[in-house]
């Protein structure tokens, strides 16, 4: 293939995903390349032409037909990229989003404000084991539990752990939040991505949000079902002193500050802003 016949190639790609309402379409044709080659983007230009042959042009092509449906491209290629590292993801996971990076952030930072050794983690809804397998590789001293009602999903997390060497610094646990584990105290930091879209939110979501699992994305009316039992159970399981944290919807900080405030456990909350400047992450400690 001549270089001009790879841009032709991308190009096309690119206004047959433009056309359904996919922004990005030029983005996303040399990423599929990308991912379809294991090339980052510059080789793409340098060596994809000697190299895309028919075949690979089909499959490319197939999996153009398939995310024109507006279906994810992350459950068509079985990865998505995550702080960096590159994670198994099915449709029985959550396709992880950019600002879980921040919830991330935040769980590295208060750990190195904790004073037990080691730092003990709580991943509540560990999905694809972004967070938790994440945090593993980046503080090797955490000691980490991550837990999901789906074990389906415990399934893609395990796998993740293995491929990216973090499965013995991970316990995975089947439970609904808290109900499988031991009562008392034991976590420095429990964190969370729940559930928070209002179910009557639901229709108006976009096609690729609708790909993921119900249960990790619907809330409850409010979308405050999870974040409720998360502000009532957690300070039972917490060290002291010991964080919680979790991700929020865009309307939702009113609502959670009441429920915190309410709560004597909790001496502050905060907020941190993601990229669009939207409240995201909540931050909530406890003291003894």
């Amino acid at each position: 293939m001549a270089a001009g016949n790879l841009n032709t190639l991308i190009a096309d790609a690119a206004r047959k995903l433009e056309t359904v309402g996919i922004e990005s379409g030029g983005a996303e044709a040399e990423y599929i390349l990308c991912e379809l080659l294991d090339f980052d983007r510059l080789h793409l230009y340098l060596h994809g032409p000697s190299l895309i042959d028919d075949a690979l042009i089909a499959r490319f092509e197939a999996i153009i037909a398939k995310r024109l449906t507006r279906y994810p491209l992350q459950y068509i290629l079985g990865v998505a990229w995550f702080f960096g590292r590159k994670f198994i993801v099915n449709e029985a996971v959550m396709v992880p989003t950019p600002e879980t990076e921040l919830l991330l952030d935040s769980i590295l930072r208060a750990s190195r404000r904790c004073r037990s050794h080691p730092v003990t983690v709580l991943d509540v809804g560990v999905g694809s084991g972004v967070l938790s397998v994440s945090a593993a590789l980046e503080n090797p001293e955490l000691a980490i539990t991550a837990v999901d009602i789906s074990d389906a999903a415990l399934g893609v997390a395990r796998q993740n752990a293995e491929r990216l060497d973090a499965a013995d610094r991970i316990t995975f646990v089947q439970s609904d939040l808290f109900s499988a584990l031991k009562p008392g105290p034991q976590f420095d930091i429990i964190a969370s991505n729940p559930p928070y879209i209002a179910d009557g939110e639901y229709d108006g979501l976009p096609l690729e949000v609708k790909a993921d699992p119900r249960i990790s994305l619907l809330g409850g009316p409010k979308g405050m079902d999870i974040i409720n039992r998360l502000i009532k159970e957690a300070p039972d399981y917490l060290r002291r002193p010991g964080y919680l944290m979790f991700e929020i919807g865009y309307d939702q900080a009113q609502d959670v500050f009441a429920a915190v405030q309410a709560d004597s456990l909790y001496v502050d909350c905060t907020l941190q802003k993601d990229l669009n400047d939207i409240d995201r992450v909540v931050i909530c400690r406890v003291e003894s």
